[in-house]
C-alpha cells in the first residue's frame, strides 16, 4: 500500500463518482479504477459498492476513509513542519549573552525574532562571562552566544557584530560626574568595580590595560560576574567602573554615566558552533547582523 493509493481512494470516496475523481487527480479513469481495485484486494474487502451511475461506500469503506483522512493529513502536516524547520521557520534556539548585549541588544533581539520568527521557540541566558558561553557552546547548552572576543576554544566560529565605545559609570553626586567626559588619568583615585579577573572577562584586562597606559594601577575595591552587580555597587557609592556603552541602558537608581576620552572601543561578537547548519540559527543571524548595522 502506499499514499497515492489512501489518495485515489479519498478522492473516489469523496465525490463518489471515479471520473470526477479522476479529474481532480489528474489522470484517466481506467488506472484510478484499477488502483482503487488493487488496494481493495491488499485489505481484502470491499470499501465501495460501484454501480453504472454512483459509487458508495461500504461499511468498511466508510471506517477506512477516516482512517485513510487521518494518514493522509498527518503526512501533510509532516511535510509541511520539515519544510518550515528546512527554512528556518520553526525550531529551538538559546541565545547567551554577555552582561552588557543582555541589556542593550537583547531585547530588540528578542523582539525581532518573535516577530520574524513567531514559531521558534527560543530562550536567553543573560550575564554570561565569555569562558562559560565557549563551555555552553561546546556543550550544547546555548546555541548562539553574544560575547567579547578573544575567544581562544577551537570548534567555534566568531562573528563580529560591532565596536562599542566606553564609559565611566559613576555614584551620583560624584565630583567626576560635573564633567562632559572622563578621562582615564581623572580615576587614579578612584576605588574601582571591575568584572571577574583570572581571564573570565575580557573588560577586566582591558580594564586594568587603559590604567596602566594613564599610569597607575587601579585599587580594585570588588571583582563581580555580573553587570547589574557592578552598576549596583557603584550607584551604592562603593567605587567606579568603566563599561562597555551599551551599559547605560541598565537603569540602576543612583548611578551615572560619562563617556571616557581616548576613543578605546571594545568588539562584540557573535559565536557559534563550528559546523552547525541549523536554519534557525542561520536566520537568527541574519536578524543579529541586521539589528548592530543599523
Amino acid at each position: 500500500m502506499e499514499l497515492r493509493h489512501l489518495r485515489y481512494f479519498v478522492a473516489v470516496a469523496e465525490l463518489k463518482h471515479f471520473g470526477r475523481a479522476a479529474a481532480r487527480l489528474h489522470m484517466a479513469q481506467p488506472p484510478l479504477s484499477q488502483q482503487v481495485r488493487q488496494l481493495e484486494a491488499e485489505l481484502g474487502v470491499e470499501l465501495l459498492h460501484r454501480t453504472t451511475r454512483r459509487v458508495d461506500l461500504t461499511d468498511a469503506g466508510v471506517a477506512f476513509l477516516q482512517r485513510a483522512r487521518e494518514v493522509l493529513a498527518a503526512v501533510d502536516a509532516a511535510s509541511a513542519e520539515a519544510q518550515r524547520i528546512g527554512a528556518g521557520l520553526e525550531g529551538r534556539l538559546v541565545v547567551g549573552c554577555v552582561g552588557s548585549a543582555t541589556y542593550s541588544l537583547l531585547p530588540s533581539l528578542a523582539r525581532a525574532l518573535r516577530e520574524e520568527l513567531p514559531a521558534v521557540d527560543f530562550s536567553f541566558r543573560g550575564e554570561m562571562l565569555v569562558p562559560g558561553q565557549a563551555t555552553a557552546l561546546l556543550a550544547g547548552a546555548i546555541d548562539l552566544a553574544l560575547l567579547r572576543p578573544p575567544v581562544d576554544e577551537s570548534g567555534l566560529v566568531v562573528t563580529s557584530l560591532r565596536m562599542e565605545g566606553l564609559i565611566v559609570a559613576l555614584p551620583d553626586g560624584h565630583r567626576l560626574a560635573e564633567r562632559n567626559r572622563v578621562r582615564a588619568i581623572d580615576l587614579k583615585d578612584e576605588d574601582f568595580i571591575v568584572h571577574a579577573g583570572q581571564g573570565r572577562s575580557v573588560m577586566n584586562g582591558l580594564v586594568l590595560g587603559l590604567c596602566r597606559d594613564a599610569g597607575f594601577a587601579p585599587r580594585i575595591r570588588q571583582e563581580v560576574g555580573e553587570t547589574s552587580t557592578l552598576v549596583t555597587f557603584v550607584a551604592a557609592g562603593l567605587g567606579v567602573a568603566i563599561v562597555p556603552e551599551p551599559v547605560s541602558a541598565l537603569g540602576v537608581a543612583g548611578a551615572t554615566y560619562r563617556p571616557l576620552t581616548g576613543g578605546v572601543k571594545v568588539e562584540l561578537s557573535a559565536a557559534t558552533r563550528e559546523g552547525d547548519d541549523s536554519p534557525v540559527l542561520a536566520r537568527a543571524l541574519e536578524l543579529l547582523v541586521a539589528l548592530t548595522h543599523q
